[in-house]
């Protein structure tokens, strides 16, 4: 069985165990979550991979950060918090974020890698290859992190990058 099919089965056996227990918000949100893995697997025509599901969880995630921010601005707070109640039954199934310190020190090895690569400093206009870096260096980590967060913190590195392993520290310090 894939790691995907395994987190299908989890989730299934997590739905029984909150109907069990009667508890409506987790059971409907493991239900959402079902649907959308399957709704994805046929969109492929066939089985997801570990990072397609990852990417779907993180979808449905981002999803529900932009429906927390509209109900809002709308003055509706229960339902933002439902919003939020569902993201942390979400992110159960994904692996942890990282924080600002361990991403920070990510950027900076994406970046000196990248500055090795090269052979000369890069500066905002190499935004694109250091996003790709750091993505790729995330996924080896087998980490997340959220993608505005990231783009947040490699702009600041590369605003002031002067190929010092403490660059990117300095920068979020500003």
């Amino acid at each position: 069985m894939t790691e995907a099919g395994a987190l299908e089965t989890l989730i299934s056996q997590q739905i029984v165990t909150s109907m069990k227990a009667r508890d409506p918000e987790r059971t409907g949100t493991l239900r959402l979550i079902k649907t959308a893995l399957k709704n994805k697997a046929i969109e492929k025509r066939g089985p997801l991979s570990q990072a397609d599901s990852e990417q779907t969880l993180a979808s449905m995630i981002k999803q529900r950060r932009d429906s927390i921010e509209q109900f809002t601005r709308g003055n509706r707070p229960e339902l933002a918090a439902k919003e939020a109640a569902e993201i942390v039954v979400i992110e159960e199934f994904l692996p942890k974020q990282l924080d600002e310190a361990g991403l920070a020190a990510l950027v900076n090895e994406a970046i000196a890698e990248l500055t090795a690569a090269t052979g000369h400093k890069p500066g905002p206009k190499d935004m694109g290859a250091a996003m790709k870096a750091v993505q790729a260096k995330l996924q080896a980590a087998g980490a997340r992190a959220e993608g505005k967060t990231v783009s947040e913190i490699v702009k600041k590195a590369l605003a002031g990058y002067s190929g010092s392993p403490i660059g990117v520290e300095q920068n979020l310090e500003r």
